[in-house]
Order: structure tokens, then C-alpha cells, then sequence
């Protein structure tokens, strides 16, 4: 028997079907509330309302869990690579050594961009923001590989899908070196994918450019645990404007400035400029400590606690030990940085205000360590996240294509303007 739920409005007893998913909350199906009552949901930030079926991902906020496809998050750090996660997001199960070779193979060799992006890259200001670059070059894609923007076909969709994965790093790359003013590096189809993302990020054409394999699996880490995470702002903004059945290329710019935003993908970004801002003050941890505690005063732990996660973020376990790996192994001027963010997690591990309130240590507090630790400027941080997740945002444009009962987005509104009224006579 289908569960119901009822709702009496104005003399009227109506029933509304409750929908089970394999795992999760159940939701009630409110499609037809408008229709029968005239009367539409409130629910800003969309905090108790599914805009959405997927099979992607699924998070328990209490529980500390996150699945991908079914997988525990755990599991695919410890035994799986990015690029097999991709495969498992965008198909649902994971390659056989066969399709996963095939899969490489394929974003090894389309990892190269048309020469005319060159150009428009450098069109730029010296000093432009690496992301504004990354938003403006991913759109500008679907100026130069248009023969595959088709999107009711299945093959173009897989095309596109295919050339925004193998493409990402070298688009990546190519933002840095612009802001830094050095040559561009072309990628390597001999080099796995985080690897050739290195070299292009730091190696010049001058010296052979050596990869540090402890670096390697720690950002290969971190854009595991960035490849999807359900239907964020970025994720959502992906899927309302594929709705309206923009190409692919546009689709992915629009998350990708979704993910701009402070409050979405600048966290670990934040840790970083709070840990420099108490160094800077000579200010014990124990002084900021308090006045994160202090009610009245705005100041804020940054990488402490999560939105959605009430529990410890299972990300930040995974990502803890190889933060603690690639510090252990670096000497570098940004030692006392590292050791004064070691010194705050152990504090506010031990503190029984956080602990309580359950606001321990998120992965933008162990990810932010890493980046800045292997060399990655604050203003790339946002790019590499967005190159993590790119492959989520593609799954959820995939799969919201494959329905046949997607429509455009359309949100309504709680109207609280002006009346109608005439325009003044003179």
C-alpha cells in the first residue's frame, strides 16, 4: 500500500503520495498542490524540498556518510583513482580493467585545446582572476567544438562529457600560467592524469619537471572527495540550466560560477587567510579560540563544522592522514603556518565547546593545508575544486538528460511587491 499524507485547506481533505527512495528521507509528492489548491510551497534555500530523483550520490549528514553510486566514499579513497571514480559517476558501475584503460585512453588524447583558446586566454588582463578565466574559456568551448552540442543525442552528450574531463586540467593549467605570465605547458598523453596536471601547472620549458608521488596521491585525493557531493547550489545551478536545454559547455560555466561564490567553493580558501591572519597577529590559538566561542563576537573557526554534516565530515578523516604526510616531508617558509594549523586542530579536538557541538575539523580545513603545502596559490584553490567536481556536475547533466520526464526548471514565488496601480497623470 502507497503511504499518503493529507492536508485539510479551506474545507478540503486532499491526499499527497509519500515516495520512498532506497536510502534517505521520504518525500512527499507535492506536483499537484498548485493544481488542486492554488496555493504553492515556501521553502527558501530548498533546506525540506527534492528538486530531484538522482542515483549519483547519497549523503546521511548524521551519520557522517557518503556514497557514490553505492560505494562508500572510504573505499573508493583507499582502492580507487579519480579518473575510475568519473567512470563510476557518469555510468554507475565501475570499468572492468578493459573500459577503465579504454576510458584513460580516451581523456589522454583529447586533453589538447584549439589553439584559437590560446588567444583567448591571453586576451585577459595580466591580473584577472583565474577563475573568471576558467568560466569564460569553458563557455567559450562550445564555440569550438560545436559538433558535439547536440544534446538529445546520447553520443554527443558522451562526446562532450568526454572532451570537459580531459580538458579541465589543461584549461586549469593554462589559467595559472597566464596569471603568472609564463609559458603555457602542453600535456602529455604519456602522463597519468594528475600528474600531467602538475606539469603543466609547474613545470617550464627550461627543466624536466620531477613528480613528487606523496603529491600526487594527495590531490588525486582531494578531487575524489570533491567529484560530487548531491544537489549543492553548483550541482542545482548545472542541472536548471541544462533544463533548458543549453549545450554542455554553458552548463558547466554556470556551475562553475555557482562554485565562485564564498559561501560554496571558497572554504578551503578561507582557512588559509584565517591561519595567515592569526599569525600575522602574534595571537595565541587559545585567544581565537575564545572568541569563536563568544556569542557576540563575529569571528569565526573556518574549516570547522558542515552544513550538512552533523557528525564528523567523512571526507576529513580520509583526508587527514596524507595533510599529516605531505607536512611531515616539507620545510619550507610556510612551516610556522602549518604547525600554528596542527596546533588548532589538536585544541579544538580536545575542547569540550566543540566537541559538543560536534564542530570538528571539515576536508576544507585539511584540502586548504594541502594546496598551499604542494604549492598551489590561493587563487587556484576554487579552480582545482571545480576541476574535482566537474565530473559530478556531467553525471547530473547526464542523468537529468537520460529522463523522459525532465522539464525546464521553473521556481515560483511569494509575491510581496506593490499592488497593481496606475501610472501618475501629469
Amino acid at each position: 500500500m502507497t503511504n499518503s499524507i493529507s492536508l485539510s485547506y479551506k474545507n478540503q481533505d486532499l491526499d499527497f503520495a509519500v515516495m520512498q527512495g532506497t536510502l534517505g528521507s521520504e518525500c512527499i509528492d507535492i506536483r499537484k498542490l498548485y493544481s488542486q489548491t492554488k496555493t504553492l510551497a515556501f521553502d527558501p534555500g530548498f533546506m525540506s524540498t527534492a528538486s530531484c530523483k538522482s542515483a549519483i550520490t547519497y549523503i546521511d549528514g548524521d551519520k557522517g556518510i557518503l556514497l557514490y553510486r553505492g560505494y562508500p566514499i572510504e573505499q573508493l579513497a583507499k582502492h580507487s583513482s579519480y579518473l575510475e571514480v568519473s567512470y563510476l559517476l557518469m555510468h554507475g558501475q565501475l570499468p572492468d580493467d578493459g573500459q577503465l584503460d579504454d576510458f584513460q585512453s580516451i581523456i589522454s588524447t583529447h586533453s589538447l585545446i584549439n589553439t584559437g583558446l590560446l588567444k583567448f586566454i591571453e586576451g585577459f588582463r595580466y591580473d584577472a582572476h583565474p577563475m573568471a578565466i576558467m568560466i569564460g574559456t569553458v563557455g567559450a568551448l562550445s564555440a569550438f567544438y560545436h559538433d558535439s552540442t547536440d544534446i538529445s543525442n546520447p553520443r554527443h552528450r558522451e562526446i562532450s562529457a568526454h572532451r570537459l574531463i580531459s580538458k579541465m586540467p589543461t584549461i586549469a593549467a593554462l589559467c595559472y600560467k597566464h596569471f603568472l605570465g609564463q609559458p603555457f605547458m602542453y600535456p602529455s598523453n604519456d602522463l597519468p592524469y594528475v600528474p600531467n596536471l602538475l606539469q603543466m601547472l609547474f613545470g617550464v620549458p627550461t627543466e624536466k619537471y620531477v613528480v613528487d608521488e606523496d603529491t600526487v596521491k594527495a590531490l588525486d585525493l582531494i578531487l575524489i572527495l570533491h567529484a560530487d557531493h548531491e544537489q549543492n547550489a553548483s550541482t542545482s545551478t548545472v542541472r536548471l540550466a541544462g533544463s533548458s536545454g543549453a549545450n554542455p559547455f554553458a552548463c558547466i560555466a554556470a556551475g562553475i560560477s555557482s562554485l565562485w561564490g564564498p559561501s560554496h567553493g571558497g572554504a578551503n580558501e578561507a582557512v588559509i587567510k584565517m591561519l595567515s591572519h592569526i599569525l600575522q597577529t602574534g595571537k595565541s590559538i587559545d585567544y581565537y579560540i575564545n572568541k569563536a566561542k563568544d556569542k557576540k563576537d563575529n569571528f569565526r573557526l573556518m574549516g570547522f563544522g558542515h552544513r550538512v554534516y552533523k557528525n564528523f565530515d567523512p571526507r576529513a578523516k580520509i583526508i587527514r592522514e596524507h595533510c599529516y604526510k605531505i607536512l611531515d616531508k616539507l620545510d619550507t617558509k610556510d612551516k610556522p603556518l602549518f604547525d600554528l594549523a596542527i596546533e588548532l586542530e589538536q585544541k579544538v579536538l580536545q575542547d569540550d565547546y566543540f566537541k559538543q557541538r560536534k564542530l570538528y575539523p571539515n576536508v576544507d580545513f585539511y584540502s586548504g593545508i594541502i594546496l598551499k603545502a604542494i604549492g598551489i596559490p590561493l587563487n587556484m584553490f576554487t579552480v582545482i575544486f571545480a576541476m574535482g567536481r566537474n565530473v559530478g556536475w556531467i553525471s547530473h547533466w547526464l542523468e537529468m538528460l537520460s529522463k523522459d520526464e525532465h522539464r525546464i526548471g521553473r521556481p515560483r514565488q511569494l509575491y510581496i511587491g506593490e499592488k497593481a496601480r496606475d501610472y501618475p497623470t501629469k
